[in-house]
């Protein structure tokens, strides 16, 4: 007589497990990242009934940056499930990483049975207060009770998703409540609230914009969603935008009034010294972004020039932003994409006024005030570095909509940052805030499942390689034809640099490496080698036949080395 679980009907298992699938299946959730384990698998059971697939990495941090990179490309939020003890503290710094950059992940994670929270007993995994320890890192952490509630918080996460300023989500649900008894139902979908338009704050905005002589904008992660809004109201402004590394796209780089994603550059914190109006839309203007320099009229850090008349419009769906980094005069806690649209329309109702041709002569036209800006950027940034030299080969060989997953690696914000041309604010996946090291090659593998129909690359250095190259056999299990462009300067060289600033005489920062192109073969994918001296030969055709197969293939630039 049969007794297996896996025999028994659908029914006998409307337990915990199911009662958070079906709920993550109401809310469009269809791909899942994470690794079965012994406490897990009541969540696992029912992810293929429900047409959820799920994505095995080789470690639960691989699961968190392919968690994220899936979002960046696809919108919707990250998935993540891990078993108890170790499988959940394996995700912690992917977590953060989510965290720190405002991104939207939701992380599943079985929990000690009901009664035995710090019990100390003993079990499989037991950790002394996972939910607690979560609940200090992340925006925040519940462990459920029962399997209704358990439903419950995962549709109060997608609202919240929705409705404020995303980031990690936590859910811990007991042994006993993952395997116990369902007797609920899927909950509805919960309209997320966002904060309301003030008329007083739009008003106030449109009479501060309508009259700018000099305006420019400064857009941020935050105003990812509003790319058409962000391009309007700048055309509509006649207005350069300025964007952070994480808002890079959000107006084709193209356009005539793109500065691109370099607020870091001084030119373009001159201009936004001398702007008349400044715009911030979702950025808490981080140095991270900034690079010790500083946006808008201010005298040091936070600190506003008084001889300056700028006015500054604030716009963050966090009010907890609106005040970091730069004080504003106008202070608007809402949706980006709402905001702008409110605020054109309320200058389309008031017929805003006509810059005079004198204040057009002394200030310049938008685009002509972004070719001076640009014009001067030879002595901002080194655009013949080996990051931005290999960034455009890769684009070159891979085409202009090619989704480059970078790291935190030289090659990436002192390359890709600047050098990539984007078009769409999803052609760049980094994590400047959090900075760590790891995140491109399984971020790339998220954004490839994301839309297996997009060119991705990965562009990274052998020391973030090294961090999560196991991942290259996660992608030649998935069949996913991602170059993977690892730029080997033998170590980790701007550390080894610091060190030689500060007059310390550099260790344990030349490395050995692998082969790493040997290393691709040998996990199912293809492996390319090219000396530094034929990148521009060899790497745009190296990465375009890498689009062709349905593996990954590992291109090993050497650097001298």
């Amino acid at each position: 007589m049969a007794d297996d679980k896996d025999t028994m009907p659908v029914e006998e298992f409307r337990n915990g497990g199911r009662a958070v699938i079906a709920t993550l299946a109401a809310h469009g959730v269809d791909t899942i990242f994470g690794i079965p384990g012994t406490h897990n698998l009541e969540f696992y059971r029912h992810l293929s009934e429900f047409g959820i697939r799920a994505i095995t990495p080789r470690h639960e941090q691989g699961a968190g940056y392919g968690a994220d990179g899936y979002f960046l490309v696809s919108g919707k939020p990250g998935v993540v499930i891990t078993t108890s003890g170790p499988g959940l503290t394996n995700v912690i710094t992917a977590a953060a990483t989510a965290y720190a950059e405002s991104r939207p992940m939701l992380i599943l994670s079985p929990g000690v049975p009901t009664g035995l929270e710090r019990a100390d007993v003993g079990m499989l995994h037991e950790t002394k207060d996972s939910s607690g320890a979560l609940n200090r890192l992340l925006v925040s952490s519940q462990r459920t009770r029962t399997a209704e509630g358990a439903a419950q918080v995962v549709a109060e996460a997608f609202a919240m998703f929705s409705s404020s300023r995303p980031g990690p989500v936590h859910i811990e649900v007991p042994l006993d409540v993952l395997e116990g008894v369902w007797n609920g139902s899927v909950p509805t979908q919960i309209p997320g609230r966002r904060p309301g338009l003030d008329p007083r704050v739009i008003s106030r905005a449109a009479e501060a914009v309508a009259g700018a002589t000099r305006p420019l904008i400064v857009a941020g992660g935050g105003a990812r969603k509003a790319s058409a809004e962000v391009r309007a109201f700048a055309e509509e402004l006649d207005a350069p935008v300025a964007t952070t590394a994480n808002g890079k796209g959000i107006v084709s780089e193209e356009h005539p009034l793109s500065l691109g994603s370099n607020v870091r550059f001084p030119s373009v914190q001159a201009e936004s010294a001398a702007a008349d109006v400044l715009i911030v839309l979702g950025s808490e203007l981080a140095d991270s972004d900034l690079w010790g320099g500083l946006i808008g009229a201010q005298t040091s850090a936070g600190i506003r020039d008084e001889a300056s008349s700028q006015v500054v419009i604030r716009c963050d769906i966090d009010p907890d932003q609106l005040g970091k980094n730069l004080g504003g005069d106008i202070l608007a806690c809402a949706d980006a994409g709402e905001f702008l649209t409110a605020l054109m329309t309320e200058l389309n109702q008031n017929a805003r006024t006509t810059t005079s041709a004198s204040e057009i002569t002394s200030t310049g036209s938008g685009a002509e005030r972004v070719q001076e800006i640009r014009a001067s950027w030879g002595s901002d940034f080194d655009f013949e570095s080996i990051g931005a030299r290999v960034t455009r080969l890769v684009e070159q060989g891979a085409g202009p909509s090619v989704v480059v997953a970078g790291d935190s690696s030289q090659v990436t914000y002192d390359g890709s940052v600047h050098a990539l041309t984007a078009s769409t604010p999803d052609q760049l996946l980094y994590m400047p805030g959090f900075a760590t090291l790891g995140y491109g090659i399984p971020a790339a593998i998220g954004a490839k499942l994301a839309d297996d129909a997009r060119p991705v690359a990965c562009i990274l250095g052998d020391g973030a390689a090294m961090f999560s190259i196991q991942e290259l056999m996660t992608a030649g299990e998935l069949g996913l034809g991602i170059p993977f462009v690892i730029v080997d300067n033998g170590g980790y060289a701007e550390i080894e640099a610091q060190m030689v600033d500060r007059t310390i005489e550099p260790f344990a920062v030349r490395l050995a490496r692998p082969d790493f192109a040997a290393l691709g073969q040998s996990m199912g994918g293809s492996g390319v080698t090219i000396a530094e001296s034929e990148i521009d030969e060899l790497l745009p055709a190296a990465v375009a036949e890498a689009m062709e197969r349905t593996v990954p293939t590992t291109i090993h630039i050497t650097l001298g080395c």
